[in-house]
Formats: structure tokens, C-alpha cells, sequence
């Protein structure tokens, strides 16, 4: 009787597992522990409830932009009206590198985060980041492009003079400061790898500033970084000249961990949609009024592209330990 039982028992468990493994849907790109079962190529909620969290108090950071800390001030009244609008304590926490950042969310310190652009893709993937929200002006999405700047008196005119000189990226994963400008500079004939090895110089500012200094003939950055450095009094616009400009692509997202449980969720996103940005924020985000929700699949679509298309020949240079590996874009 007793093997009887197990067995059958033993046949439940298997039903049950195997019931499970028809049930989990693979994406391609997603780490193997996810599940994507509604094809949004984003991480399903855990099938295991038990595995949904409710943490009393949420942390969260936002993406390593120039000094992370002014987020931390620049924030401010959003910690403080997710923390009363979802009647619990909210940390902001702020981190020094898309890496950092990304191991948090998938190691379960982080319960959501704002996320660069090119990083996103990589927190959805390996983290288990949901995207549910951009920055944007009433109901549109804000966008910003890659460029190449180059000093303002240097003799250089089109992409393709800089063949054989010193340029910067700016980390692995950022999608201005990288992965764009791989997939999008060939075109124009400058091929990064092949013209000019990619000297990665840790963050968008970094970059300004050594073409000002003259550490590199040209750099690929994001254009709402050289605004708001220009606002900032940080560089002189005519210290800087653009030769080359982009399509638009999509800002930072806002994204939460795939196991929240999802009145949590909900709850977040609801209460991301009902915050208006202070002057503050609406002066540090380029006229930036409030949250819109985003989907992945659409509005990271041409990313994802780039991403794909970006993989070339090269060897990557990095900075030294001590330079931070802050990428915005």
C-alpha cells in the first residue's frame, strides 16, 4: 500500500513538473530562469506564489548619470510620494555602475530601478526587469540621440575622418556610448573596430569632457547628457561640435522586479502614474511632466535592434579600476 501511494504520489509530482515545464515559455533572449509565457519578452510573474515578494520596505536606484548622488536630491519628493501613496518605507539607494545596479535587481536588492536605455535590455534579460514606465511630456515618451562630438576647433567633419584616431565609447552595455554607434556608424564610414579601436572611457561626462581635453578626437555620447552638462555649466557649448546625429531612440525605463507580487505591482505603477514632477525634476529632465507607460516589446523595439546589429570585430579598452563604469545611454 504504501509504494502504491508513492507512486502515485511520485506520478502527481511528475504530472505537476511536467504540467509546469509546458507552461514555461522560453524567450530567446531571457536568462533560463525566466519564463515568458504572453510573448511581452519580458519575465513572467514566478508560477510559484510562494515565490512572490511583498518586502515592507521597497529600495530603489536610479540609473548612474554624471554623480549618482544628485539623484538621490533630485528624487526626493517621488521616494517620498511612492512612500505614501503605497503606505510603506522606500530607500533610494544610489549605486555606481549599470553593472552594480543590474546584480541588485537580480540578486533581490533592488525591488525597482530607473534604468539606462541600452542597460535596460540587459536588466530585462538577465534581472528579470518589467519596464512599466518612461519619462515624457503629457501622454509621449521622451527620446534623445546618439551624437559625436568632436572639439569645437578641430579640423574634423564626417565620421569617417576620424579613421585611425583616438575616440571614446562609453561602457559595454550603454547604448549611445556603445552599442549604437556600432551598429550606426558603418554607414557612414567609420566602422568601430575595424577604423578606430573604442576606448571606453566609464561615463557620457567622462567623454565631454577628455574630447574638450583633448584625450580623444571624438566620443559618442547621449545628446540629453550634453544638455543638461551645457545647463549645468560643466561645458561650453562652444567647446563642443556635433557631426553627426541619430534617429531618436527612447529614454531611461522604470522597471520593476518580475517577482513583486503583483497587487504590489499594480499598486507602483499606479502610483508612478499619479506623480507629477516638481519644477526641479521638470528642469533636470529637459521639461519632463510625469510618467507614461511604456511597453518593451514596442518602444525598445529599435534598441534591440541596434543591439543585434551591434557585435562587430574590435578590441575593448577599458578604463583603469578606479574610474566608475557609469553609463546613462
Amino acid at each position: 500500500m504504501f509504494w502504491k501511494l508513492t507512486c502515485i504520489a511520485g506520478g502527481v509530482l511528475l504530472s505537476s513538473s511536467a504540467v509546469l515545464a509546458e507552461e514555461c515559455q522560453k524567450t530567446l533572449e531571457l536568462s533560463a530562469e525566466f519564463c515568458d509565457n504572453n510573448s511581452d519578452l519580458v519575465a513572467d510573474l514566478p508560477l510559484d506564489q510562494a515565490k512572490w515578494r511583498t518586502p515592507k520596505t521597497l529600495v530603489w536606484a536610479y540609473t548612474p548619470i554624471e554623480d549618482p548622488a544628485v539623484y538621490a536630491s533630485v528624487f526626493k519628493p517621488l521616494t517620498n510620494h511612492l512612500e505614501q501613496c503605497l503606505d510603506r518605507q522606500v530607500v533610494y539607494y544610489p549605486v555606481q555602475s549599470n553593472t552594480a545596479q543590474i546584480d541588485a535587481m537580480k540578486t533581490g536588492r533592488l525591488h525597482f530601478a530607473g534604468f539606462a536605455t541600452g542597460p535596460t535590455s540587459v536588466a530585462v534579460n538577465e534581472a528579470g526587469a518589467v519596464p512599466f514606465a518612461g519619462k515624457g511630456v503629457g501622454d509621449v515618451l521622451r527620446g534623445y540621440e546618439l551624437i559625436a562630438v568632436v572639439a569645437a576647433g578641430s579640423p574634423y567633419q564626417l565620421l569617417e575622418d576620424l579613421k585611425g584616431k583616438r575616440v571614446a565609447h562609453v561602457s559595454p552595455s550603454s547604448n549611445s556610448g556603445n552599442l549604437a554607434p556600432r551598429a550606426l556608424f558603418p554607414a557612414e564610414g567609420l566602422e568601430p573596430g575595424i577604423d578606430y579601436v573604442p576606448v571606453m572611457s566609464g561615463g557620457h561626462d567622462k567623454s565631454i569632457q577628455g574630447v574638450i581635453a583633448g584625450d580623444y578626437e571624438m566620443a559618442a555620447v547621449a545628446s540629453d547628457v550634453l544638455e543638461r552638462m551645457i545647463e549645468r555649466g560643466l561645458v561650453r557649448r562652444d567647446d563642443i561640435r556635433v557631426i553627426y546625429t541619430s534617429p531618436t531612440f527612447p529614454t531611461s525605463s522604470f522597471a520593476h522586479a518580475h517577482d513583486l507580487a503583483p497587487e504590489l505591482a499594480e499598486a507602483l505603477k499606479a502610483c508612478f502614474f499619479s506623480f507629477r514632477f516638481t519644477d526641479e525634476m521638470r528642469e533636470e529632465f529637459h521639461g519632463d511632466e510625469q510618467f507614461v507607460p511604456i511597453s518593451y516589446a514596442r518602444d525598445w523595439a529599435v534598441v534591440n535592434a541596434v543591439a543585434r546589429q551591434s557585435a562587430g570585430p574590435g578590441t575593448v579598452v577599458d578604463p583603469p579600476e578606479d574610474e566608475g563604469q557609469a553609463a546613462p545611454h
